[in-house]
């Protein structure tokens, strides 16, 4: 039995820029870190070897774009002779972008309820009150926690 990597690589080598989209998918995940593997991902190559990406929305084209030299440092050998970011298809689970839920927030005191009354009691909408109320409690508890934010 013998390897079929060479073999798989000459045949592919036929398709031209292509071939090499494969490697580059590959690396793209350790190369670009997995936020923005989450929001970006290698489309296909140009016949004159722009690398052409994919992104979930107008916002991560328009921010990728500006950091283009650096994605293609990171690529190293793999970087593409150009990189065009464009709104597309993105894989739902491209990378596991692991557990990244927010942190349960700190819950207020009552310390905090009677300082977010104090500061509300001039509000006259109740129902206005009651949420800015609850939000400032909420700031109040972060800000005085121990937490980490």
């Amino acid at each position: 039995m013998e390897p079929l990597g060479p073999e798989v690589r000459r045949e592919l080598s036929r398709f031209g820029p292509q071939a090499g989209l494969g490697e580059l998918v590959a690396a793209w995940p350790a190369a670009v870190g997995a936020q923005i593997a989450a929001n970006a991902w290698p489309a296909r190559i140009r016949r004159d070897g722009i690398l052409v990406v994919h992104t979930s929305s107008a916002a991560w084209a328009f921010e990728l774009a500006q950091l283009e030299a650096t994605v293609r440092e990171r690529l190293g050998g793999l970087a593409a002779a150009g990189l065009k970011f464009v709104v597309g298809p993105v894989p739902e689970a491209a990378v596991d972008v692991g557990d990244e839920r927010a942190p349960a927030l700190p819950q207020p005191t009552t310390e905090h309820a009677a300082e977010a009354a104090r500061l509300t009691a001039g509000i006259a909408d109740p129902d206005l009150r009651e949420h800015v109320a609850r939000a400032i409690q909420l700031s109040l508890a972060r800000t005085r926690s121990d937490r980490p934010f």
